[in-house]
């Protein structure tokens, strides 16, 4: 998607003095601790009975049960006998995966802050309270790791190993892990697709997570601008930006429900972000799914080229 540079000139100039992702890393290593402090956060367990500190659910007594099992004080109050439940608490593996490309750098009039910048603040937050629960989380590609530093250690592989990819890698991922992914994905389909599939193959559960600056929703420019692509260099100028908006935010929609498309046909959660918004909104969304009830690791691998032909055909349109 091309962006637009000349009304953006001096933020983008701002943001190219100040870029580098080690100088603000520390700064958004606090950022993220601060937006996981915000968000409601408990044990993520696997919602059903086993070993466990938390208490999950009151059920009635069974005759395979053993007699310590009972619950007194909550029987008391009735004639039947019950048994206290608690949820089983086994470490989980998430990975993580930033699309670290330079269209991710782009920042409009309308954010105070960068597409980058936000995914690695939502990564950070995200392993931050996974790590409060006691999960695995890694970076795809690197071995996942535990503990109330694991979000510091996610910090810095981040700065060891920054890619330019807009997709990401076929990494091997251990079956039934879950996987999410940050990114603008606003890659052709059929490129995302082909990475989507590699993944929940290997009976992972993918959570996408759409960001995007609210400008390249809305495309809010006017009259005579230079729109320059992030990546490639290529400029297009228009007359009448103006002109272009009904048309471009079709567009965009479309992609969107492409990739909304994708997701359903995985079995994946799919969720939209813009910078303008608290990035507490979609940590919140996407720690609710990572901790829903229901986790369903099927590969739904007939349905991949229907979907890639569908886009295609968009794409071409």
């Amino acid at each position: 998607m091309a962006k637009a540079s000349a009304a953006l000139q001096p933020f983008l100039t701002e943001e190219a003095e100040a870029h580098g992702l080690a100088a603000r890393m520390p700064a958004l290593l606090v950022e993220a601790r601060r937006v996981a402090h915000t968000v409601t956060h408990g044990t993520h367990g696997r919602r059903r009975p086993g070993p466990g500190e938390t208490f999950w659910q009151f059920r009635h007594f069974d005759v395979n049960d053993a007699e310590a099992a009972i619950d007194w004080r909550r029987s008391a109050s009735s004639d039947k006998l019950f048994v206290r439940e608690r949820e089983w608490e086994a470490a989980h593996t998430v990975w993580l995966w930033l699309d670290l490309s330079p269209s991710m750098r782009f920042r409009s009039f309308l954010s105070k802050t960068s597409k980058e910048s936000r995914a690695v603040v939502l990564a950070l937050g995200l392993a931050e309270l996974l790590a409060r629960a006691g999960e695995r989380i890694g970076l795809m590609g690197r071995a996942p790791s535990s503990g109330r530093f694991a979000s510091r250690k996610v910090a810095e592989v981040l700065l060891s190993e920054t890619a330019d990819d807009s997709l990401p890698p076929p990494a091997r991922l251990n079956r039934f892990s879950e996987c999410v992914l940050f990114s603008d994905f606003l890659e052709p389909i059929d490129q995302m697709v082909e990475r989507f599939h590699q993944i929940a193959s290997q009976g992972v559960r993918g959570h996408l997570v759409q960001i995007l600056d609210p400008a390249e929703e809305t495309l809010p420019y006017s009259g005579r601008t230079e729109f320059e692509a992030s990546e490639g260099g290529a400029t297009m100028i228009a007359g009448r930006a103006e002109d272009l908006r009904e048309k471009y935010q079709k567009r965009i929609e479309r992609h969107r429900l492409d990739l909304q498309e994708v997701a359903r046909q995985l079995g994946w959660s799919f969720v939209v972000h813009h910078t303008d918004r608290p990035a507490e909104e979609v940590l919140l969304a996407v720690h609710g799914q990572l901790a829903g009830q229901e986790r369903d690791y099927r590969y739904r691998a007939g349905r991949g080229k229907a979907e890639t032909a569908l886009a295609q055909k968009d794409a071409g349109s």
